[in-house]
C-alpha cells in the first residue's frame, strides 16, 4: 500500500513514524515533508498548497491513501480535488473544514445546533466592532474569522487592548482576508482541554485525550502560538466529563454538519474549557492539533492506516483503536521572538545525541543541509517522550533538550509541569 502525507511540520512527521510502523505500507510519500522524515518517507517537492498537483501525483503513482496535515490546504479543497478523481483521501471537504476555517460561520452553527459555547457578535465593520466593545464587559476574546495559524486570538482585558486587536486584524490586514470579520466573544473562566475524534460522516471514534500549552510564555503568558507543548492524556478529564463531551459537543457537531450537506470524514477537533457549567466549545478544528497529535500517536497501539482508511472511505464500523494506558509530552523548540519576528538559517547541534536518551524528535521548521540540520521555521522542533507518570515522561524530554542547542533557541520550561 503506497500512503501519502501532505505538509511539512511535526505534525506530518508524527503522522510518517506512526503509518510506517503499519505492516500494511509498502511505500511513504510526504509532500513537501522534511528532513527529518527522509528516513521514513520519499520526499516529494509539492507544496501543501498545490492541490491539484498534489492529485496529478497521486494518480500518477497510483497512492492508495492520501493524508492531509495542513489545514490551508484543506481549505483550498483539496479533498474535493482528489474525490472527483475517485483517488482516497483523508480530511473533510472545503464546505464540511469550514467548521475551522470561518469562526463566524461555526458560532452561528453552534448556536443552531445547541452546542456549549461562549456567547458571541460578529462584525464585518470596525467601526461597529469598536462601538461594540465600548459598552461591553471585559474580559473579552476578539478573534480574526478565518485561518490566522493560531494567532489570530485576542484576549483582551480592557479597551485599549480589544481597539488594538481589532486595528491590527481589520485596519492592518494582518491576516489577509482572514480578518474582513471578527467575532467578539465573552471570555470564559475554566481549564482548557483538546478532545479529538475522527468521523466517517456518521460514527465518531474518538482520541485519547490531551492538553495543548497555546501561550509563548511560561505560566500561559504572551501572545497565542500554533501550540508550544503538549500532554497525554489530559490530567482534569474524567468518565462522566467525557461522555458529557461525547455527547453535548462531539455527536451533535457531527450530527449538525451531516444535516447541513457537510458530512464531516477526517479529525474533529474541539478546543475545549472545562467551566464551572460544563464543558464549552473554544473553537473546531479540521485536522489533527499540532503539537496534540505528536504525544497522543506516542501512545496509540493498533494500526493507525486502519483507522485513516476507514474514514476516508465512511465506514469506521469495526476498526479497532487501541492505546497504551502510559502517559506522554511534547515540547516544542522555537526560534526566540516566535510566535512575532524570528531569525532562520541557525545550525542546530545534538539531535543524535538527545535521540539517544530514549525520545522522539519530529522536526517542524527544519532545512537539511550536506553538514547538518538547520533552522527554517518558528516552530523548529518536537521532543516527545512516554513513560508511566507525567513526572518521568517530562523529564526525559527536557534531559533531551539539554543536548540540543542552535542560536536564539527558545522553549517554555513548564510543560507538563504546569497543567493548569
Amino acid at each position: 500500500m503506497k500512503v501519502l502525507v501532505v505538509g511539512s511540520g511535526g505534525r506530518e512527521h508524527a503522522l510518517v513514524w506512526k503509518i510506517s510502523q503499519s505492516k500494511r505500507v509498502t511505500s511513504i510519500y510526504a509532500a513537501p515533508g522534511n528532513g527529518g522524515m527522509k528516513d521514513l518517507a520519499q520526499l516529494v517537492d509539492i507544496k501543501a498548497s498545490n492541490t491539484v498537483e498534489l492529485a496529478d501525483f497521486a494518480q500518477e503513482q497510483a497512492v492508495d491513501l492520501t493524508v492531509v496535515g495542513p489545514e490551508m490546504s484543506l481549505a483550498l479543497g483539496i479533498v474535493d480535488e482528489f474525490r472527483r478523481r475517485n483517488l482516497k483521501i483523508y480530511g473533510p471537504t472545503q464546505k464540511a473544514v469550514t467548521i475551522e476555517s470561518s469562526k463566524a460561520f461555526t458560532k452561528e452553527f453552534m448556536k443552531k445546533h445547541g452546542i456549549p459555547t461562549a456567547p458571541f457578535q460578529v462584525f464585518d465593520s470596525s467601526i461597529e466592532a469598536i462601538n461594540y466593545i465600548r459598552s461591553a464587559a471585559f474580559p473579552l476574546v476578539v478573534k480574526a474569522d478565518g485561518l490566522a495559524g493560531g494567532k489570530g486570538v485576542f484576549i483582551c482585558k480592557d479597551i485599549k487592548e480589544a481597539e488594538d486587536s481589532i486595528r491590527v486584524i481589520m485596519l492592518e490586514n494582518k491576516f489577509g482576508k482572514s480578518g474582513e470579520m471578527v467575532v467578539i466573544e465573552e471570555f470564559l473562566e475554566g481549564t482548557e482541554m483538546s478532545f479529538m475524534a475522527v468521523s466517517d460522516g456518521k460514527r465518531v471514534l474518538p482520541l485519547v485525550t490531551s492538553m495543548d500549552y497555546k501561550k509563548v510564555l511560561d505560566k500561559d503568558l504572551g501572545p497565542n502560538t500554533g501550540g508550544m507543548g503538549a500532554i497525554s492524556p489530559a490530567p482534569h478529564i474524567n468518565g462522566d466529563l467525557y461522555n458529557t463531551i461525547m455527547k453535548s459537543i462531539i455527536y451533535p457537531t457531527v450530527e449538525g454538519l451531516k444535516f447541513e450537506g457537510k458530512e464531516f470524514r477526517g479529525t474533529i477537533y474541539a478546543g475545549l474549557i472545562v467551566t464551572d457549567s460544563g464543558p464549552q466549545v473554544l473553537e473546531f478544528n479540521g485536522r489533527f492539533g499540532d503539537p496534540e497529535i505528536q504525544p497522543i500517536l506516542l501512545r496509540m497501539t493498533s494500526d493507525i492506516v486502519d483507522l485513516l482508511e476507514g474514514a476516508a472511505e465512511g465506514n469506521l464500523y469495526d476498526v479497532p483503536v487501541e492505546w497504551n494506558d502510559k502517559v506522554s509530552g511534547c515540547v516544542v523548540l522555537c526560534s526566540k521572538g516566535y510566535p512575532l519576528k524570528y531569525a532562520t538559517g541557525k545550525k542546530i547541534e545534538g539531535l543524535e545525541r538527545a535521540k539517544a536518551m530514549g525520545v522522539e524528535i519530529f522536526h517542524a521548521g527544519t532545512r537539511q543541509n550536506d553538514d547538518g540540520y538547520y533552522t527554517s521555521g518558528g516552530r523548529v522542533l518536537n521532543v516527545c517522550a512516554t513513560a508511566d507518570t507525567l513526572k518521568e515522561a517530562m523529564e526525559k524530554v527536557y534531559d533531551a533538550i539539554s543536548f540540543i542547542s542552535f542560536e536564539n533557541i527558545y522553549f517554555r520550561q513548564d510543560i507538563g509541569r504546569q497543567t493548569k
